[in-house]
């Protein structure tokens, strides 16, 4: 029977970013976690502390049950809007102009979100989608475009940059960019991380838009 963390060990978990897993806490405490499996520690500096599938699980759970922390989940929590928690942007936010510090918080969520492919793939890849992005399709493109140094649109509609909605189809997004070849350059950088692309055209409007779904294998 697996004894559930303590009460500081709980608060660093649910405290833990909620797409990439980062923690934070004393050296103490990571390195508790790690010995009990929800966490390690990243091999390249600076050498952070992220949950594993067995953290995620814990976090996701309102008590820990005995037996349960063994079982990686089919994903980590969502990531949420609220003030001081990562999410990326899909475009249309009335958001700064990107500074240090969010280009920091990008790669870092895009960092944590390869090692919880890796964790998550029975075979380690990293580059294919893994199940939390299958379930937050929004997101998981949103933060690859952010990555790669795409600019998201504004709240302005006139200003550019891209947008990423939500579609009826199952396990696909839309990308639209007002620049053509803005568009094609946001198919790539999907492509290179693990989606399928292809450009279409909407009937009523005539505006293209690429639709990007996570590939399977």
């Amino acid at each position: 029977m697996t004894r559930p963390p303590t009460a500081a060990q709980r608060r660093v978990i649910d405290a833990a970013d909620p797409v990439s897993g980062r923690l934070k806490g004393t050296e103490g405490q990571l390195a508790a976690l790690a010995r009990r499996g929800l966490a390690f520690r990243h091999p390249r500096p600076p050498h952070d502390h992220f949950l594993t599938p067995a953290g995620h699980r814990v976090r996701e759970t309102p008590e820990s049950l005995p037996g349960s922390l063994g079982t990686p989940p089919e994903s980590p929590a969502p990531p949420a809007a609220d003030a001081g928690v990562f999410a990326a942007r899909i475009g249309g936010e009335d958001a700064p102009a990107p500074g240090p510090a969010r280009l920091r918080e990008v790669r870092g969520a895009w960092q944590g979100l390869l090692e919880l492919r890796r964790m998550t793939h029975p075979d380690g890849a990293v580059d294919r989608p893994c199940g939390w992005e299958r379930t937050h399709l929004v997101q998981a493109a949103a933060l690859a475009l952010e990555t790669a140094g795409h600019r998201p649109a504004g709240a302005d509609a006139g200003d550019g940059g891209y947008r990423v909605r939500a579609t009826p189809q199952p396990e696909a997004v839309a990308v639209h960019e007002p620049g053509p070849d803005a568009l094609r350059a946001c198919a790539a950088t999907l492509e290179k991380a693990g989606w399928q692309t292809g450009e279409y055209t909407e009937p009523r409007t005539g505006v293209r838009y690429v639709l990007a779904s996570p590939r399977r294998v």
